[in-house]
């Protein structure tokens, strides 16, 4: 009875050898496994199995150098709603720490930022700290960070894309700012995105964001709002994020990721990936390599 399903994701790497061992060890765990199967050969495997989902984690989690396990019931596998978090999620930097840099403040906010995203900070007090810092930039630095310093998380136009193409609707919740945000959205592909909005004056950044502030009670809210206004349930729906203020969406989604994240993120979530990209979300979701959508 294929009630539960662990995936193992390697792109490039998961052997047989693997998949054999992943087995014996659920059944040793006493999950009642059947046959591992391939999604994408050596990229991505499923091994079904019947009882103890917790035993089934603790058993193949960490296990195998290299490879991201996704333990979940099978049921409503494929979802139909993504809430991503965007600053070392779906891009590579955090626009905050590089902004800074345009400010010859980059160490004094990355500092902040780091100590916010491990939940040590209250998220709010220290967006308006940073920001403060920021005062009196040339707006025009906003600009030219996001043209040569944010790039796209490996995976992530993939991973948006291909769900949305099946039916999904996706939306970017950050606690960022809008300026990033929004063609960020745009060039991956999500419905829309939601951020904090950097206050400009005279050309000059005013050193505040309008306020309510976007914060991890905002991403919460927005995964509890859309998946009742479409109707989709619990189990339907994904979060990812890498920080602190991702975990209240992250803990309330029908499969909550934390993505090459923080220690405190990464324990909490029940699923994690820290050796692949963003497209390992296509294989959790059991999706093939060639049903992956990427247009241009």
């Amino acid at each position: 009875m294929r009630v539960f399903t662990a995936t193992l994701i390697a792109a490039g790497r998961l052997t047989a050898h693997i998949l054999s061992d992943a087995t014996e060890r659920l059944a040793a765990a006493g999950c009642a496994p059947e046959a591992g199967a391939w999604i994408d050969e050596g990229d991505a495997a499923d091994i079904p199995f019947a009882t103890a989902m917790d035993a089934a984690r603790a058993a193949i989690e960490g296990a195998f150098e290299g490879v991201d396990v996704v333990v979940q019931p099978s049921a409503a596998r494929e979802k139909h709603l993504l809430i991503a978090d965007m600053d070392s999620t779906m891009i590579t930097v955090e626009c905050i720490d590089e902004l800074a840099d345009y400010a010859g403040i980059k160490p004094q906010i990355a500092e902040i930022t780091e100590a916010a995203m491990r939940g040590e900070l209250d998220f709010a007090a220290a967006l308006d700290a940073r920001v403060a810092l920021l005062k009196g930039l040339d707006a025009g630095a906003i600009d030219r960070c996001r043209e040569e310093r944010v790039h796209l998380m490996p995976g992530a136009r993939m991973l948006v894309q291909t769900m949305r193409a099946r039916g999904a609707t996706a939306i970017l919740v950050s606690g960022g700012f809008t300026a990033f945000a929004d063609p960020v959205a745009q060039a991956i592909g999500f419905d829309r995105a939601i951020a904090n909005t950097l206050v400009v004056e005279d050309g000059q950044l005013a050193g505040t964001v309008t306020k309510p502030i976007v914060d991890s009670a905002t991403k919460e809210r927005t995964l509890r709002e859309t998946r009742a206004a479409l109707d989709i349930p619990d189990a339907r729906t994904l979060a990812v994020g890498d920080g602190a203020n991702d975990l209240a969406m992250i803990n309330i989604a029908g499969l909550g990721v934390a993505y090459h994240a923080k220690p405190v993120v990464a324990a909490a979530a029940a699923a994690r990936i820290d050796h692949n990209d963003l497209t390992a979300l296509l294989w959790a979701q059991g999706i093939p390599r060639a049903k992956w959508v990427d247009e241009a």
